[in-house]
């Protein structure tokens, strides 16, 4: 099946160019394709998904994928999208954030014996002359044509306007495409659906200054049911490093998505095959929350790994009750079917001195102390309200305070409403 044709059942994509020929191009030869990543923080984070899995997907079609981390550009900041300018990141924290980065785009590409190749534009865009990049690339863009651009269009209507540093973005990017289609032949760009002006105007000069035929393929915004940009939560971004967002947390997030996004996020986000996938349509109640978990396993296990996925899957059946997954539901997952002993210590836990408990603490303080919630008072609002539990016996008061007595074997379990759970220690 043409790679093609798998990202466009799986709902990867937006748009393409060059529709025919693209796809006789992928289906006739072993294609070099790419995609940016500027190296902003040290993570990525959920967002990211959709460019990571569908390199993924290239290379598992026999394809050759580019992770090019942006070390030139991620100094300049791409105006796509945004209606502000980037913060300006100094080099060093470029180099930093760099090394993130690679350990996380090698959980979804293997590097080995040049499979995939893992490169940086800081090579060729950092020893850049202005005055020869102006006479050999710049005489090929028209401003006319670049305003033109959705990025560029929304940032001039914008209160703050386009920076005449962000303005060189689409040059710069466009440059990345040349250089990578002369160095490896890579004749492919893909990227988030508001990179297709960037990724046309690579297309025209390849074709200008090489006179090779370049495409693009461009992803859609995902966006929840609730039409909420994909890994914001009460608690901020979902990253995929687990210095950031735990495991379990990172579990948690796709175990509590809507049932309206199951099936899609489990064709985009996981490897698992398409006739299974179809197959969940009619599912409801607990049945459902059965795939979740499949889901939450399998997304998991992608990004950090079959022994953490199987932890978090632990600690939540311990939290929220030991269910069994039938066989035949999603068969290619490798979720465990049978109930796994019941653990808890990949819960999120702060350790609480004994010493400190002679005078009580507030349950409102330890609910801001491990940040399920973000002030007083949204947790005084949260027990009001009727969400607030230590283990899983409804707060009365804001005013209540927990004494040694109040913990069993040196440990309780702080809860926000019905999902959200962290384990207080004494030590």
């Amino acid at each position: 099946m043409n790679v093609l044709d798998i990202l466009q059942a799986r709902g990867f994509v937006d748009n393409v160019t060059h529709g025919d020929e693209l796809k006789e191009y992928l289906s006739s030869n072993n294609v070099t394709c790419y995609i940016g990543f500027d190296p902003t923080a040290d993570s990525l984070h959920v967002g990211s998904l959709v460019p990571l899995m569908a390199l993924a997907h290239m290379q598992k079609c026999g394809h050759r994928p580019i992770g090019l981390l942006g070390g030139g550009t991620g100094l300049i900041g791409d105006p796509s999208g945004k209606t502000e300018m980037r913060k300006i990141i100094t080099h060093e924290k470029i180099e930093e954030n760099k090394k993130g980065l690679r350990k996380q785009l090698a959980r979804f590409l293997d590097f080995k014996d040049d499979g995939a190749l893992l490169l940086d534009n800081a090579e060729w865009l950092t020893g850049l002359e202005y005055i020869s990049f102006l006479r050999d690339i710049g005489k090929h863009f028209s401003v006319n044509r670049m305003i033109k651009a959705e990025g560029y269009k929304t940032r001039l209507d914008s209160e703050e306007g386009l920076n005449f540093i962000e303005f060189n973005y689409m040059l710069l990017q466009s440059y990345d495409f040349m250089q990578l289609a002369k160095d490896h032949d890579c004749l492919l760009q893909m990227g988030g659906s508001d990179q297709w002006g960037n990724i046309v105007s690579g297309i025209d000069l390849v074709r200008r200054t090489l006179n090779k035929q370049a495409f693009g393929i461009t992803f859609s915004l995902i966006t929840t049911s609730s039409g909420i940009k994909m890994g914001k939560t009460h608690a901020g971004a979902v990253w995929l490093s687990p210095d950031r967002t735990s495991p379990y947390d990172y579990y948690q997030y796709w175990v509590n998505v809507d049932d309206a996004d199951v099936k899609r996020f489990l064709a985009l986000f996981t490897f698992l095959p398409m006739s299974e996938i179809e197959k969940i349509e009619k599912l409801e109640g607990s049945e459902l929350n059965k795939a979740k978990a499949i889901l939450a396993f399998e997304t998991t296990t992608i990004v950090h790994g079959k022994d953490e996925a199987e932890k978090a899957f632990g600690a939540s059946t311990s939290i929220f009750g030991d269910f069994e997954i039938p066989k035949g539901l999603l068969k290619s997952s490798t979720i465990p079917r049978k109930t796994i002993a019941a653990s808890n210590e990949s819960v999120p836990c702060i350790e609480v001195e004994k010493d400190h408990m002679d005078q009580g603490i507030s349950v409102v303080d330890l609910f801001v102390k491990t940040s399920l919630c973000k002030s007083k008072g949204e947790a005084r609002r949260l027990i009001k309200q009727g969400g607030g539990y230590v283990d899983n016996v409804r707060i009365e008061s804001a005013d209540k305070d927990l004494f040694l007595k109040d913990f069993d074997s040196n440990q309780l379990m702080l809860r926000a409403g019905k999902k959200k759970y962290y384990k207080i220690i004494l030590i």
